[in-house]
């Protein structure tokens, strides 16, 4: 969330974020209600000290005039009620405003409106030319009996998947190389629920646009998270550090859920866009500092690409414009890797960097050392997910006699195997 003193004194930045963003949010709405809100508690304190003033008179006037004062303080008391509702509804409809305004993106982030305007800033790896006909990952699962695909759909419906033997065995080594490699450069591993209540979706910015992605378990008011960040950043939330307590990494480890409303059609076959998948989300709260930020934001970067150098995957990075961003990043850089079958770039990868924006959602704040309160700054990034990983992994590793070979760093978490299949 923007602080609404900044808003105030800086409209146009906002309009600019607003339409960079492609945010759909009238500014003038926004500010006409914060005007009216502001008219409506100028009005209730012109007429408590009113109020206070008469009660005060009242005490000290003669019989004949009292009568005429505490008539006087009853159509001041009745103005009063009046007036709280509408200023309560004037507060509620500016909240709701307030939960839609963008971050404004960095000076350096690139300006666009699509995927196709960001910007690829680095390239490690080189595609792999096959000696023979490679299969895609649907192809190779079904080889092996490493999966249930259609079974299972019937089941659970579509984008379900269910992994078999091997699979099960590679997508729980790839969790734990995962986390082994985090806890190694000083990030706490924690496990969350993948359930959460709706504040917390608010908190990181998926709520309220994002509500058509997330299922709704009415009977119990709660939601299912697409990513363990939602439940991170609340999980200090209202709290206050103390600034030699930051930064604070998480490698969060959870079931994610996101019912990907509005893509039909898109991506649908095997193991690409499911509805449930498990994630290991890196998660940082550090002091509200841009240059540490910068700093934490790149080490973010550094580790993934660690872990899908790790991988032996070919990769580039791109620097994510700002219409493809999201409302609450300041910058975005996702990792895509190299799938053979689509002869293309896929996204595994996306690293944020937030500034204040959900802190001030969360209300996580810290005290500097001479006592100034701040909001921290938050940023996130994936470290592994599956099955998606698992895409580019069976394509790029596929050998010849129908064989997976396995990356080296892989396999001490297998039993030491060279190979699958």
């Amino acid at each position: 969330m923007v602080d609404l003193k900044f808003i105030r004194q800086n409209p146009e930045a906002i309009r600019k974020a607003i339409q960079e963003k492609k945010v759909d949010l009238s500014l003038d709405a926004l500010l006409s209600t914060d005007e009216t809100v502001l008219s409506f508690k100028k009005q209730l304190q012109t007429l408590e000290e009113e109020k206070n003033s008469n009660a005060k008179k009242v005490a000290q006037t003669s019989p004949q005039e009292r009568t005429t004062l505490i008539e006087r303080g009853r159509t001041i008391s009745q103005k009063i009620e009046e007036i709280k509702p509408q200023l309560l509804q004037a507060e509620e409809k500016l909240q709701e405003f307030l939960w839609l305004v963008p971050n404004i993106p960095a000076p350096e982030a690139p300006r666009g409106l699509t995927e196709e305007d960001n910007v690829q800033i680095k390239q490690w790896g080189t595609p792999r030319s096959f000696d023979f006909p490679p299969l895609d990952h649907v192809e190779i699962l079904d080889q092996h009996h490493w999966a249930e695909l259609e079974r299972i759909a019937k089941i659970a419906g579509s984008r379900s998947y269910s992994l078999r033997n091997e699979m099960v065995l590679l997508e729980a080594a790839l969790h734990r190389f995962a986390l082994e490699h985090l806890r190694a450069k000083g990030f706490q591993l924690i496990t969350v629920p993948a359930i959460a209540r709706d504040f917390a979706f608010y908190g990181t910015g998926h709520f309220p646009t994002g509500k058509e992605q997330a299922y709704f378990l009415p009977q119990d008011d709660l939601y299912l998270a697409g990513t363990a960040e939602v439940l991170l950043n609340s999980l200090h939330r209202g709290e206050v550090f103390k600034e030699n307590d930051l930064p604070i990494l998480y490698a969060g480890f959870s079931p994610c859920f996101r019912r990907e409303a509005g893509s039909a059609g898109r991506d649908t076959r095997g193991l690409i866009r499911v509805h449930q998948f498990m994630k290991v989300e890196q998660f940082i709260i550090c002091k509200n500092d841009p240059a540490e930020s910068a700093h934490w934001h790149e080490e973010l970067l550094k580790t993934s690409e660690e872990i899908v150098q790790a991988l032996e995957l070919p990769y580039r990075v791109v620097d994510v414009c700002t219409g493809d961003m999201g409302a609450g990043k300041i910058r975005q850089y996702d990792i895509e890797a190299w799938v053979p079958s689509e002869k293309k770039y896929r996204e595994t990868h996306s690293c944020s960097s937030l500034h204040e924006w959900q802190a001030r959602r969360t209300d996580l704040r810290y005290r500097e050392s001479d006592g100034k309160m701040k909001y921290c700054h938050t940023l996130n990034n994936t470290a592994i997910a599956t099955p998606r990983i698992l895409v580019p992994l069976l394509e790029n590793h596929q050998q010849k006699d129908g064989s997976i070979s396995l990356p080296q760093k892989i396999q001490p978490y297998l039993s030491g195997l060279h190979k699958l299949g």
